[in-house]
């Protein structure tokens, strides 16, 4: 059974005090930071006057966005703790709020500097040594000039932060707090209540019959809400397109990527480079039919491993020492941080009652870099930390490398730092004196990561690609509509499954389709880590935590170019696919 968060043991809990020690020191910075904000606006039309005025307001604006990042980062992550809290789904709300009040407050900032031009920018930064830090930040503000507003454009979109984030604050609430789902009895008679975060280790359970009562009663559960959530989804996609028309981009997704100045080509080689090797997943799929002697394999199938129908119970400490062990190739450094880290408060471990489903990472300037999971005692779970810690060390080693306007990191190069920590687990698993079981689970499960990562998020991509582009060409996403997309994609990428109309329901359980073009970069993370994790083993971390300290100081296929992957081209995508092809060849020989 889930247990209440008081039932937790307080050494699996994350410690908060880096951000604030109480909810009354939260309420304190709160105000003193209101009152802030209104003393930006006395640089409104004056910003460039001189590069005095300019480096005074890019003190002060940092240092309200630091404390805006803390009081943020605070509220959610408590609200996270039990989403049925309303007094932190207030301070979640309020926090918002501020942002959204510093955001209205700093809308001059970007036109000003575009109307100021290149020139005189660099004028200001030549009169003043300070400014010369901002150069990367001034020329990123100048590349946006054809896409921004006028002042007051600019302002009234900036006001509107947090109703425009409504979409996936509605979704988070009704599938973290507000849905039941059922209970299932086990074989053993054990009963087990189905949650979002239990659903796939119970997915990978021995008893064919027991997978398929939980896919049904999830999914009948999930179905119940189709129209609610069909309609929540079209809104966020609506969003998206208005958005990025309003900003003068061609459509949604190049308004998304251009914020790391990602190339499109490189969504579309994805896209294309993937969806041309299929054969590779399906092959991948055979695999497990035959492991599990079935005559068809059914989609309450898909996430059993090729291993064994159950993983080795791993307990958290267990998993947290294996992961420590796999990471030492990445240097002494990096190692004792992480430890230090696992040790003292970073992690927030076990699920709880109302707690928030998945897991993350998440950081601000002066404080740890938080995660949070639902752990299971399983060897995907042993993953989801190695993973969320690649996030929490690629944002301790930017902080600690790079001012405040650069410690941030897109996307893009983020699922390449915890995507490298999975792929030295496994090989670290793989040649360590463990269990024969744990062995043929961690291939298994490196086969998973493929699947799961490269192949599952990339079919993502091209349902949320295709979604976006039915609303810029006018069509409407009903349930039934983006039923029929989204099967039609399910079929081709799992033909030798035998599908049923409710894995159609499947787009309505995840909830990265909230974050506008999120999902490609898993994709793009693991193609760009597996050839890193080569060079490492070859040739030493160096130019790895190179890229991890850089930040946003680069653009990240400029950083991923100078750590040697270059990710403009198809290379590292069909070095992957071939990876995989291999270690499913491996599979089928010793499982």
């Amino acid at each position: 059974m889930v247990r209440e968060r008081k039932e937790i043991d307080d050494q699996y809990k994350w410690d908060l005090e880096t951000l604030f020690s109480s909810d009354e020191e939260w309420e304190e910075s709160f105000h003193q930071t209101s009152e802030r904000i209104d003393n930006l606006k006395e640089f409104e039309g004056k910003l460039t006057d001189s590069a005095s005025n300019l480096k005074q307001y890019l003190k002060l604006r940092n240092q309200i966005k630091k404390s805006i990042e803390e009081i943020r980062s605070y509220a959610r992550k408590r609200y996270d703790e039990d989403t049925r809290r309303d007094k932190y789904q207030g301070m979640k709300s309020r926090a918002e709020t501020l942002s959204s009040k510093f955001s209205s407050a700093t809308s001059f900032f970007s036109p000003e500097i575009q109307d100021a031009g290149r020139e005189r920018i660099n004028q200001l930064i030549e009169q003043e040594q300070g400014l010369s830090k901002y150069r990367h930040f001034f020329d990123d503000l100048l590349r946006y000039k054809s896409h921004t507003r006028s002042q007051e454009v600019e302002h009234v979109l900036a006001s509107l932060g947090d109703v425009l984030d409504a979409p996936d604050s509605s979704y988070e609430s009704l599938m973290n707090a507000d849905m039941e789902f059922p209970k299932v009895e086990r074989p053993d008679g054990e009963e087990v209540e189905i949650t979002q975060g239990n659903f796939t280790k119970l997915l990978k359970e021995d008893r064919k019959e027991f997978r398929q009562k939980v896919y049904r009663e999830f999914y009948d559960q999930i179905t119940s809400f189709e129209n609610t959530i069909a309609s929540n989804f079209e809104k966020n996609i609506k969003r998206n397109v208005k958005m990025a028309q309003i900003k003068n981009f061609d459509s949604a997704r190049k308004a998304s990527i251009f914020k790391s100045n990602i190339p499109v080509d490189v969504y579309d080689n994805l896209v294309e480079t993937v969806e041309s090797n299929l054969d590779a997943l399906h092959d991948h799929l055979e695999l497990k039919k035959e492991v599990l002697g079935q005559d068809e394999l059914g989609p309450e199938d898909v996430y059993m491993p090729v291993s064994s129908s159950n993983s080795p119970e791993i307990e958290y400490d267990r998993a947290k020492e294996m992961v420590l062990e796999a990471v030492k190739p990445l240097g002494e450094g990096y190692h004792d941080k992480a430890e230090q880290g696992l040790n003292n408060g970073w992690v927030d471990v076990y699920e709880n009652k109302g707690k928030r489903s998945g897991a993350y990472s998440s950081s601000t300037y002066r404080s740890s870099p938080y995660i949070l999971m639902n752990y299971q005692d399983d060897v995907s779970s042993m993953y989801t930390l190695a993973h969320e810690l690649g996030h929490s060390m690629h944002s301790h080693f930017s902080s600690k490398n790079q001012p405040f306007v650069y410690y941030g990191y897109s996307i893009f190069a983020a699922e390449v730092a915890s995507t490298v920590n999975e792929a030295l687990l496994t090989r670290h698993l793989l040649e360590s004196d463990v269990s024969d079981r744990l062995k043929k689970h961690a291939l298994s499960h490196h086969l998973e990561n493929f699947r799961n990562t490269l192949y599952r998020q990339t079919m993502f991509a091209h349902f949320e690609q295709k979604a976006h582009s039915m609303v810029e060409n006018g069509g409407a996403l009903t349930s039934n509509v983006l039923d029929t997309e989204y099967s039609d994609l399910k079929q081709r990428y799992h033909k030798p499954v035998n599908l049923d109309e409710r894995i159609e329901k499947e787009w309505m359980r995840i909830p990265h389709f909230y974050y506008n073009f999120y999902v490609y970069q898993y994709a793009t993370g693991i193609s760009a880590a597996e050839t890193l994790v080569e060079k490492i083993l070859e040739h030493g971390p160096e130019d790895y935590i190179e890229f991890l300290s850089k930040g946003s100081a680069e653009y990240p296929v400029d950083a991923l170019k100078d750590a040697g992957v270059d990710m403009t081209s198809e290379e590292p995508v069909k070095m992957a696919i071939q990876t995989y092809k291999q270690q499913i060849e491996q599979a089928r020989s010793k499982i």
